[in-house]
């Protein structure tokens, strides 16, 4: 079984990543503390392969028809599949990774990989944009966008493409969608949901309830009109 989790930097991944680490699943021969599969350089490259063919309509507005059903580029093949080469070669019944920035990928890797496991992890938008992450500045991948200069809002334009480009790709054989605050709020009952989409048992981690609703103490202005829709799909309001 193969398994990736997708989701925005500064989801919550490393719960998961670390859940299945914990539980026996080989998630790759170097690991960073988030649980990430590194070094990332050849996957960092393959998205701006990918951004190539994504169409900028102007706003906040992507066109990512052309994704589902082109020939895909050989050369992000190949270094996809070096960056994987670890767990691909692995002998291991059940093996996976995690990178937040295969989530700029993702049209890609669901047609490479069509039978993976997909776990997209979603977090409260609000709290997602707080801090910094890799995936800011779109345009560092490749991805045309109109950059604003308040970098909070620039992390709102990343936190829509991604949901953008996530809803863009028709539904995978197997996906399950798990948001970190249930995670951390009701382990149990989460985790029994992921061993039921996954078939295995999953080991409990600590978690620290202090980690959902940062966003409630914050003085930053987060209601920025690009997380809308993620609010509501997410139930967050």
């Amino acid at each position: 079984m193969l398994i990736t989790v997708i989701g925005r930097g500064h989801s919550g991944t490393r719960a998961i990543s670390h859940t299945l680490t914990e539980s026996g699943v080989y998630m790759g021969s170097e690991l960073n503390k988030s649980g990430d599969l590194i070094p990332a350089d050849k996957l960092y490259d393959a998205c701006r392969i990918m951004s190539k063919y994504v169409r900028h309509l102007g706003g906040n507005r992507w066109d990512f028809s052309i994704l589902h059903t082109m020939e895909i580029d050989p050369e992000f093949i190949t270094l996809v599949e070096s960056y994987l080469g670890s767990v691909l070669s692995s002998t291991t019944e059940n093996k996976g990774w995690k990178l937040p920035e295969t989530t700029l990928i993702y049209p890609w890797i669901v047609r490479l990989f069509p039978e993976t496991k997909f776990i997209y992890w979603v977090r409260d938008p609000r709290d997602n944009i707080l801090g910094g992450h890799l995936t800011d500045d779109l345009a560092d991948f490749g991805i045309p966008y109109e950059r604003t200069e308040n970098p909070l809002e620039n992390r709102a334009i990343s936190w829509q493409y991604q949901f953008e480009l996530y809803k863009a790709v028709p539904r995978p054989k197997n996906l399950l969608e798990i948001r970190f605050e249930d995670f951390v709020l009701n382990q149990e009952e989460t985790l029994e949901k992921v061993e039921a989409f996954l078939g295995i048992p999953l080991k409990k981690i600590e978690v620290r309830s202090g980690s959902v609703g940062r966003w409630k103490d914050s003085d930053e202005f987060l209601d920025f009109p690009q997380i809308s829709e993620g609010l509501k799909r997410f139930c967050y309001n």
